[in-house]
């Protein structure tokens, strides 16, 4: 099966992209990388390949492997433009986040909104983990008006989370963890119809994460063909929970 990941040029997250390119890529599957512009050699934040701070905070060494891994791959420099993808040549979407100012065209595309609304409107597996969701949650559903999140069960970074890495850093880096005014959790609230009842924030965590072999600490929520995750800590988790939404019937 073909599923696509947009990603902008830079700065988005190393695990996000890299864990589910590795597993997806492993179960056979061809994950095609779209950028604004066909061609570009796009990059991970750098910072969570070297540590975000004093050597800490940064992805861990097998996410980091596997992002080695990808930039050798051949697909990794053949990206298609955003405004060329036909949609139905895939079977699935997934959306990785970031949170370094680099997403901002990413996150902010209306061009890719409509492309990820077109999408949608398949009833196709769609994947989206961290700033991710955000996309998501700014993507108008042409039928309502309003977003294509507004009657499902989400989750996405909690503010508990973006709060405290902005606060833990700030004094050395800024607003690198806040990469819009409002938090991520504040603004996919507002795009549900029942925030209180479709919103999963899931168990609290700061610095245990899920792995290739424990999930212990890692969270997803499934609503029919949508699977959302919150942050690194969930890739594995959230990759293999894709794996199986691509194997099932229509994405059911």
């Amino acid at each position: 099966m073909r599923v696509l990941m947009p990603v902008p040029d830079r700065d988005f997250d190393v695990t996000e992209v890299a864990v589910p390119w590795r597993l997806l890529t492993d179960a056979g599957h061809e994950v095609v990388l779209a950028t604004e512009r066909a061609g570009t050699r796009p990059a991970a934040d750098p910072r969570l390949l070297t540590g975000v701070l004093f050597g800490q905070l940064g992805a861990e060494d097998e996410p980091k492997r596997f992002y080695q891994q990808l930039t050798e791959a051949p697909e990794f420099g053949a990206t298609v433009a955003w405004a060329d993808v036909d949609v139905t040549g895939f079977d699935g979407l997934l959306l990785p986040g970031g949170h370094a100012p680099g997403m901002r065209q990413y996150l902010g595309s209306a061009q890719l909104r409509a492309k990820v609304g077109e999408f949608w409107s398949l009833g196709r597996p769609v994947g989206a983990i961290c700033h991710g969701v955000l996309v998501l949650a700014r993507t108008e559903d042409p039928g309502t008006g309003s977003s294509v999140l507004a009657g499902r069960r989400t989750t996405c970074l909690p503010k508990y989370m973006e709060r405290t890495a902005y606060l833990t850093t700030a004094w050395r880096l800024g607003r690198y963890y806040r990469t819009y005014p409002a938090y991520v959790e504040d603004e996919v609230r507002a795009a549900l119809d029942d925030p209180g009842t479709q919103f999963e924030r899931g168990p609290r965590e700061l610095t245990r994460r899920g792995t290739a072999s424990d999930d212990t600490h890692a969270f997803v929520v499934q609503d029919g063909s949508y699977l959302s995750a919150r942050w690194p800590g969930d890739a594995y988790l959230f990759a293999r929970r894709y794996l199986d939404l691509l194997r099932a019937p229509s994405g059911a």
